[in-house]
């Protein structure tokens, strides 16, 4: 027997599942087994399963054990001391016997460390230590008895901890050596840009004291790098603290993605610092065999992956830098999925770098690994005036009819019964509808509860066939259903439910969506995971239309940092007879054309013109090329590729001359950096609100009755941001010069103007 060593230097605290799912996992990946149990459905099957057991019976009974300085603690779901019954509850859909062998391993090498603990813990000399499978559909226990000795649990619990032990001495040892380096980390530039100091200096005192800071800092200061270099130098425990685990940087947008990682390079002296850095992609992303599934009997590198993880763990630790390209060339020298090795070394990492619905979607990863690791961890937040779009769509779900009518013609046989009764249902909903929008006053019940049962149905289908569960209608369908029950699980007054029906649709069914208007409800739990939270952006204003979507702390933080530009840099000009709304477009088209063309004469070079549709685009382009055929033009097309975006940023010289057309909150809206000649002026002919339809005008009405601010929550305020952005892209450096021309009369109104950067000195023309 290994004894405890009260004298070895502590190694911190380890959950019980977090300790097997380290050390207790073999065989292959396989998540042919899901949709599992939603939270909130696992609690209630726990509650159901103890419910159901004597007086005697003890529920989250808490243990620890320290092994050799680390210790070892959790919750055992129950005990039964009067039949020494320890027992570890898992709740399921469909046939227990589908459940894996590599998982029933883990589930057992759990519930025998908490064997070990209770037995060590009242001097017992053995226990029965059983799996109840409990599943929530039907109510039916499934318990796999097994009696271990004292000794045989004691063995397998030192083993599992001395695998742990060896990495958590290593993890000291780093962990040791980052905060020294961060603790004397410098600045990597001699000076500092305008307004950069203050905003790091401000980042640095949120963090450091785990508060919420909203920060509006104009481009070109150098944010990213500021907030990280803050962020880490708060990193390090103090003798107040006891410092941050770990470090997330979260953007909506791939080109943030990738300057964060060239702020982090300038930081960590090109890599070579020890603080390891992980880039995160999207599973389709990183996925290297998309047509198979991730289960071993399909793909080759799920196949054993759990085998091989150790060595690509180890491997991928020394690297420290782990962007995508390293990060995939570490996996596939292991012949391991680059997706999940990732995730792996995600509780590894010191700084993670993704999109933000890494932390904030439903289920998302990175924060459900924060609440069951206890990590503490930062957040920065990049060009957080994209997050409430972008968290709306993350809570929201919608049902297409057409989708679900292409799945039933091609649906496997056995799934057809359970897909005529949801078909039935959809036929109910449509029944009831009246308009060609319509918004319910809850939740359809009966069509949910039959969602419920479909899922669970295709489900069980897919665990019966394997091969079937490849990408796919089937597949697609199933992945949006159960989305929009998760998103269904949590509705309440922040969302709205709504029918419409398809003017073009062949399918008499209308559409089924849940509209989320109030994100803030939704995000409580994300803000209250992190220890220090900075989201900025060149456009936050007005702060409180942003921290009231976003359900931001009431004791939140505000910076406004003085913009570093002189206003002689930039020329703002307001066109007050031209308009913009869609029924005086076409009239006013031969006016705004001949503004775009008369400025592009009196300064040749570069300019992007910015429309409110790719249909007024192209309306304005044809114009312009018709009255003043000798100005290079080029264009903006739906669903452009990564390479045809590169072209059109390309044509972005510094000698060239010419006019981009783009859409206002598209891909060139933000996100791109034309310093110099490259750009030297913007047209936006539009206040970038969003269209008013059924949907925008169900938004008004429950912003208007939440906040009192119903248009300028729905429409003017969101639309103003992207006008700021847009422009944002003329102005780069402190040696640029350039002009914005605000086509729409409705610029010239006070109530517009005043929501314009302060520094801005708009001049109406004519």
């Amino acid at each position: 027997m290994v004894e405890d060593r009260p004298d070895d230097a502590p190694l911190g605290v380890v959950a019980v599942r977090a300790l097997c799912d380290f050390a207790a996992r073999t065989g292959d990946l396989d998540l042919r087994f899901t949709p599992s149990p939603s939270g909130s459905e696992g609690v209630a099957g726990h509650s159901e399963v103890t419910a159901r057991r004597d007086a005697a019976y003890q529920r989250e009974v808490a243990l620890s054990k320290v092994f050799q300085g680390l210790r070892v603690q959790g919750r055992a779901d129950g005990w039964d001391p009067d039949g020494r019954r320890l027992e570890e509850i898992k709740t399921h859909r469909g046939d227990p016997q589908r459940i894996g062998a590599n998982q029933r391993a883990l589930h057992r090498a759990q519930a025998m460390v908490y064997g070990h603990m209770l037995c060590a813990q009242l001097g017992l000399d053995g226990l029965d230590v059983v799996i109840v499978y409990f599943n929530i559909d039907t109510q039916q226990e499934t318990p796999l008895p097994q009696w271990h000795s004292a000794t045989e649990l004691r063995e397998h619990f030192e083993a599992l901890c001395a695998r742990y032990r060896r990495w958590a001495l290593a993890e000291r040892e780093h962990r040791a050596a980052r905060d020294a380096h961060l603790r004397s980390l410098r600045f990597p530039f001699d000076s500092w840009r305008q307004g950069q100091r203050e905003l790091a200096e401000a980042v640095y005192r949120t963090h450091s004291a785990g508060r919420v800071l909203m920060a509006q800092a104009p481009t070109g200061i150098g944010k990213t790098l500021a907030t990280l270099f803050a962020a880490l130098k708060a990193a390090p425990a103090t003798d107040k603290g006891v410092g941050q685990d770990k470090l997330f940087y979260l953007t909506a947008k791939t080109t943030g993605r990738q300057l964060a990682l060239d702020a982090l390079l300038c930081l960590t002296e090109q890599g070579a610092a020890p603080l390891r850095v992980l880039e995160r992609l999207a599973r389709d992303k990183a996925c290297e065999h998309p047509d198979k599934a991730c289960h071993g009997e399909s793909c080759p590198l799920a196949r054993g992956f759990y085998d091989r993880l150790p060595a690509a763990r180890e491997s991928a630790a020394r690297v420290r830098w782990l962007d995508k390209t390293t990060l995939r060339e570490q996996a596939l020298a292991h012949d391991v999925c680059p997706y999940y090795l990732g995730q792996e070394m995600l509780r590894w990492c010191d700084v993670a770098v993704g999109d933000v619905n890494h932390f904030f979607d439903h289920g998302a990863a990175w924060h459900a690994l924060t609440e069951a690791n206890d990590w503490r961890v930062s957040l920065l937040v990049d060009e957080a005036h994209n997050l409430i779009e972008r968290a709306r769509a993350m809570h929201g779900a919608t049902l297409e009819p057409g989708a679900f009518q292409a799945l039933r013609k091609d649906a496997p046989a056995a799934l057809k019964k359970p897909l005529d009764k949801l078909q039935r249902r959809w036929s109910a909903l449509a029944k009831t509808q009246a308009q060609d929008h319509e918004v319910l006053s809850d939740l359809p019940g009966e069509f949910i509860a039959t969602l419920q049962g479909v899922c669970a149905d295709i489900g069980d289908h897919l665990a019966q066939h394997p091969q079937d569960a490849v990408d796919g209608p089937l597949m697609r369908w199933w992945f949006d259903a159960l989305h929009f029950l998760r998103v269904a699980e949590s509705f309440a007054d922040h969302s709205f439910v709504d029918l419409t029906r398809e003017a073009h649709s062949r399918s008499h069914h209308p559409v089924l969506a849940i509209r989320n208007v109030v994100p803030g409800p939704l995000l409580q739990s994300r803000w209250g995971a992190a220890h220090g939270v900075t989201l900025f952006s060149a456009t936050l204003a007005p702060m409180d239309y942003v921290a009231d979507l976003l359900g931001l702390p009431a004791d939140t933080l505000r910076l406004d940092v003085p913009s570093p530009f002189h206003p002689a840099q930039l020329a703002v000009r307001i066109a007050p007879r031209i308009s913009t709304r869609w029924a005086d477009r076409l009239k006013s088209l031969d006016a705004l054309v001949q503004v775009m063309a008369t400025q592009y004469r009196a300064e040749p070079g570069n300019y992007l013109a910015f429309f409110s549709s790719f249909d007024y685009l192209q309306q304005a382009l044809d114009r312009l090329q018709q009255r003043h055929g000798d100005i290079s033009v080029w264009a903006q097309s739906r669903g452009m590729a990564e390479p045809e975006r590169e072209a059109f940023l390309q044509r972005f010289t510094e000698d060239g001359a010419g006019i981009g057309f783009a859409v206002l909150g598209g891909a060139f809206g933000e996100g791109i950096d034309l310093p110099g000649r490259r750009l030297i002026g913007a047209f936006i002919a539009t206040l970038g609100l969003p269209q008013i339809n059924p949907v925008n005008e169900q938004m008004r009405a429950r912003l208007q009755t939440r906040f009192g601010r119903g248009h300028d929550y729905a429409y003017l305020f969101p639309g103003l941001q992207k006008v700021v952005q847009a422009a944002g892209r003329v102005i780069r450096t402190e040696q640029d010069h350039g002009t914005v021309w605000l086509l729409d009369d409705r610029y010239a109104r006070a109530e517009v103007r005043r929501w314009l950067p302060a520094w801005w000195q708009a001049k109406v023309e004519g």
